[in-house]
């Protein structure tokens, strides 16, 4: 029984840390995050949020749009 419940805290150890992001990183991601939406919308802050699930971890990117910015093309 131990060894059982050592293999199963190991486990979550070591799946966590695979999946949570630090501060550093999380700064670096919501940056290009806001980097690319400024591309398209006219927007001001931008949000993420992790949730890890079975099959890995869902990332939601949201934010609020004031304007959409469309491309023109030249003729």
């Amino acid at each position: 029984m131990k060894s059982e419940n050592t293999k199963q805290r190991l486990t979550k150890m070591l799946s966590g840390d695979r999946e949570e992001m630090n501060e550093a990183t999380r700064a670096a991601a919501l940056a290009e995050f806001s980097r690319v939406a400024m591309e398209y919308f006219e927007t001001q802050h931008v949000d993420m949020n992790l949730k890890r699930g079975k099959n890995g971890t869902d990332v939601n990117v949201t934010f609020r749009a004031q304007r959409v910015k469309n491309f023109g093309t030249l003729k």
